[in-house]
């Protein structure tokens, strides 16, 4: 046996004795959402682990480690066929809470439980067992059940920053005096009457949730047995929750050691390369290009002709500069479409926004690609849509490294302005440098700090990493009856020594109103 073979074996055997089999649940039709998952699972399996994926979204080619049990679709295939007028029924017309837990939790769960691939989990004995279950933490926690059916730790993968109801999970303190929640505009320095609101939205919202995701317990008990934990009880179970947010991008804020952020771990060396036909066009643009796209879902054709008109008027403006636009459907597109603007319905985005002549980004404010723009140093124009994308936006104009434009009141002369800011001031560039310096120094990669973590919580156990406060009631945590006990004890001390100096006064007072004896000669 040659020196060589004999240390593949070796390693073979290190590897197979150290990893761990693991099982991946993402049942929502999110592709934006599975990249960040998928990156995570890659890295687990370079590891060592068996990982074991069941999604929409199977791997195009074989991986090592990595298998794919692919599900039917349980929510709509919103990838490019996203409207506005959809979006806009969906998240303005129905309380997006409301859209959340119904359409992307109860009704996930209710068709998931039901597909054979998870049928078969729930009633198959597996082996070799599995020693850890990973899900999303979004809207469908039901699925947090098969770690409870197989007896292993539960981790929660948030692909965005936390939503109002996800620190409750593993007792995360969200203070909301310097910590605005992610369905609102991100707000710095808030007011007392912000932070008012803050407050109030912040648990209108996480109770809202609580309440519409209920019917998931019901769902639990059905398929596990009626012994089965409900949902509430099975989120105040996970071991970890990895979030895709980031100190140089949210700022510092409290987190218990069971909340690691990982922002940017999606960012990989990966990405296929630009089709030929384009990346010529690309290395042409010798006086730079805007890239321009609305993320995975959004089809820019259905927006009003209006704002089309706008864009096709702003954009063209700018030849010599090219922009490269988005569009699932170009033919939609109005006439009229400007030389200078080449349409696209796919691109490996990160080596887009890597290419040496780009010089901004315009973006709807979707996590995933603003953080690529971020480690790429490409200073940004946020059009907002739905969910945190107003967050995400507004924080980046706080920092100096986007302009903000709402499509509903978008002009002319607003888009020309944002456009000549973005490509000739000098600060948003600067600044965007800085920022992407911050974000891509560490200690450890995003994707190395969430695969020790995860490893740690198989190492030892559930219990781990876990804060008391998830034991504890809202107002122990909050040091309320602590509070209120020092309040009644200042009353009540106050209350008697006020009764005590009566009392003194009383005795003392026939002594101070006797008359002074005669002197006597």
């Amino acid at each position: 046996m040659s020196y060589k073979l004999f240390f593949a074996l070796i390693l073979t055997v290190i590897l197979e004795s150290n990893g761990s089999r693991i099982l991946g649940i993402f049942p929502i039709y999110g592709k934006s959402h599975m990249m960040f998952f998928e990156s995570l699972f890659k890295g687990l399996a370079r590891q060592g682990h068996q990982v074991d994926i069941v999604s929409n979204f199977p791997l195009h080619k074989p991986y090592p480690n990595y298998t794919d049990f692919e599900i039917p679709e349980l929510s709509p295939n919103l990838i490019n066929k996203m409207t506005l007028d959809f979006m806009e029924k969906s998240f303005y017309e129905i309380n997006m809470a409301y859209y959340m837990a119904e359409d992307l939790g109860n009704k996930i769960c209710l068709k998931g439980f039901e597909t054979p691939v998870l049928q078969n989990l729930i009633k198959t004995q597996h082996s070799p067992a599995y020693d850890l279950v990973i899900v999303e933490i979004f809207a469908a926690h039901c699925f947090m059940a098969f770690g409870h059916h197989l007896k292993v730790p539960v981790v929660g993968l948030s692909s965005s920053a936390l939503y109002p109801w996800g620190n409750d999970m593993v007792g995360n303190p969200p203070n909301l005096a310097f910590v605005p929640n992610n369905l609102l505009e991100h707000m710095e320095n808030m007011s007392f009457w912000q932070r008012l609101y803050n407050v109030l939205h912040t648990y209108y919202y996480r109770m809202y949730f609580n309440y519409y995701t209920s019917p998931q317990s019901d769902m639990i008990k059905k398929y596990f047995g009626p012994d089965a934990p409900g949902v509430r009880e099975l989120e105040h179970d996970l071991a970890l929750i990895l979030t895709n947010s980031h100190l140089a991008i949210n700022g510092p804020r409290p987190t218990t050691p069971a909340l690691v952020e990982v922002g940017g771990l999606h960012i990989q060396d990966d990405d296929p390369e630009i089709p030929a036909d384009h990346l010529k066009w690309l290395n042409e643009s010798k006086d730079g290009f805007i890239y321009f796209t609305f993320g995975s879902m959004m089809q820019i054709e259905s927006f009003p002709k209006p704002v089309l008109d706008v864009l096709y008027k702003s954009l063209g403006k700018l030849a010599p500069i090219r922009v490269f636009m988005k569009a699932p459907q170009p033919e939609k597109l109005p006439p009229g479409l400007p030389k200078n603007i080449r349409t696209f319905t796919w691109m490996p985005q990160l080596k887009v926004l890597r290419h040496k002549n780009i010089r901004a980004f315009i973006t709807h404010g979707g996590l995933m690609g603003t953080q690529e723009a971020i480690h790429s140093a490409v200073p940004m124009i946020g059009m907002p849509l739905f969910a945190d994308q107003f967050t995400n936006v507004d924080l980046y104009v706080s920092k100096k490294i986007a302009i903000r434009l709402d499509y509903a009141d978008m002009t002319e002369n607003k888009l020309d302005h944002a456009l000549n800011e973005i490509l000739h001031n000098p600060i948003y560039r600067e600044t965007m440098k800085k920022v992407s310096e911050k974000f891509k120094d560490g200690p450890m990669s995003p994707l190395d700090t969430a695969v020790y973590w995860i490893e740690y919580v198989i190492r030892h156990g559930k219990t781990a990493l876990r804060s008391p406060a998830v034991n504890m009631y809202w107002w122990q945590v909050a040091l309320v009856d602590v509070y209120v006990f020092l309040t009644i004890t200042a009353l009540v001390i106050v209350f008697v020594t006020v009764k005590i100096v009566r009392f003194i006064s009383k005795i003392l007072s026939p002594a101070v109103n006797t008359p002074h004896s005669k002197k006597v000669n």
